[in-house]
């Protein structure tokens, strides 16, 4: 059976990947400083060994993110892929603000409640940023750093500019549209087979939750992690940086970019691959993580 706080429609799922991690979404009461109450988090835990392995997904995305990776890495690790605040299906309490900083707050507590050891933290996209934005803070925390088409040097989402009022109802409304979604899929995959029904339906449950147009509102407006460019060089774990070859969505300069960074670093391309290794090429995203775990 599926967890009650998912949207009805989790039941026209039909891929297998899809099916079984929507079966084993838990949410965990997460104390942080930010509320008197604790935040319904959403995580699915896999496997066993260390060290353990923390996915964080990309903007207006969710654990399904990582459906196709997190059993292959479970295989060998402990791996934890949790919603981030205000994103997925963890809950959206409406006292607790929407920002990088308490995103990296409830972070640390969620990591403090569930891990509480150094791992290896890997962040696709936005949850990128976010990765480098935690290693930055509380590096005793971060044995090893994971980027997948990572931003961090790129600026946020365009639909920023659009998310004043009355605008933001109406440019939320607009990227809750399913043609509008489907396209930025196409964008994100170098092959559009990948682009499939269960796939928007994985990439759209989240859209159902409350407080969910609000939260994607208060975390645009705040400038995401457009502060993170020239902080970049300041990350000491030892970081792998993979890369599909055909990103259309920030391009393949930004990995580069990482790679002349950070002295302690590893850049990975992946072949014939768009924005979302972790979906389109989940194999190979694997090996390169437990490699590079291993060396």
């Amino acid at each position: 059976m599926y967890p009650n706080f998912l949207p009805a429609t989790v039941a026209q799922l039909t891929e297998t990947t899809s099916i079984s991690l929507a079966k084993q979404i838990q949410r965990q009461a997460i104390l942080t400083p930010l509320s008197s109450k604790a935040i319904a988090t959403a995580v699915v835990q896999q496997g066993v060994g260390n060290p353990p392995i923390l996915l964080l997904h990309g903007f207006d995305s969710s654990v399904f993110e990582f459906r196709r990776l997190q059993p292959l890495l479970a295989a060998n690790h402990a791996t934890w892929n949790v919603d981030l605040l205000g994103f997925g299906f963890t809950d959206r309490l409406p006292d607790v603000p929407f920002t990088p900083a308490a995103i990296k707050i409830h972070l640390y507590c969620t990591w403090k409640t569930l891990i509480g050891q150094p791992m290896v933290l890997v962040g696709a996209s936005m949850g990128g940023a976010c990765a480098i934005d935690f290693a930055l803070t509380y590096p005793e925390a971060v044995k090893q750093l994971i980027l997948i088409d990572s931003a961090g040097f790129a600026a946020g989402p365009e639909i920023g500019k659009f998310l004043i009022p009355p605008l933001g109802y109406l440019a939320t409304e607009f990227l809750r549209r399913p043609g509008v979604r489907r396209r930025v899929s196409l964008q994100a995959y170098a092959d559009p087979s990948f682009v499939t029904a269960d796939a928007a339906r994985c990439a759209a449950l989240h859209l159902q939750m409350v407080g969910w147009q609000q939260a994607l509102i208060a975390f645009t407006k705040s400038n995401g992690y457009n502060f993170l460019a020239n902080k970049i060089a300041q990350i000491t774990p030892p970081t792998l940086i993979i890369w599909g070859d055909r990103d259309r969505i920030l391009g393949i300069a930004d990995a580069e970019k990482f790679t002349a960074a950070l002295p302690h670093s590893k850049l990975v391309w992946v072949p014939n691959c768009g924005h979302v290794p972790h979906l389109e090429k989940p194999e190979i995203t694997a090996e390169a993580i437990l490699a590079f775990i291993g060396s």
